[in-house]
């Protein structure tokens, strides 16, 4: 009996995770976000990091002094 074919370290090391905005397998050390705790790759984001950048720039409120603020009409 070798130990070497019974045990498997794939599931062990992380590796690579596949965006679901853009759809390009990424490192999921260096290309996604940490969320949770933990060293399992369900504490990694399913959005890379540049996706993520993209969303939130264009989800970020556009600053317009005129209408996000008036003096109240009583």
């Amino acid at each position: 009996m070798n130990i070497d074919d019974q045990l498997s370290l794939g599931p062990l090391f992380l590796t690579d995770r596949k965006c679901r905005n853009c759809g390009v397998t990424k490192n999921l050390i260096d290309g996604f976000y940490k969320k949770g705790k933990g060293i399992n790759p369900s504490s990694y984001s399913y959005e890379c990091k540049s996706c993520s950048i993209k969303r939130i720039i264009t989800n970020r409120r556009k600053k317009n002094i005129s209408t996000d603020w008036s003096y109240p009409d009583w």
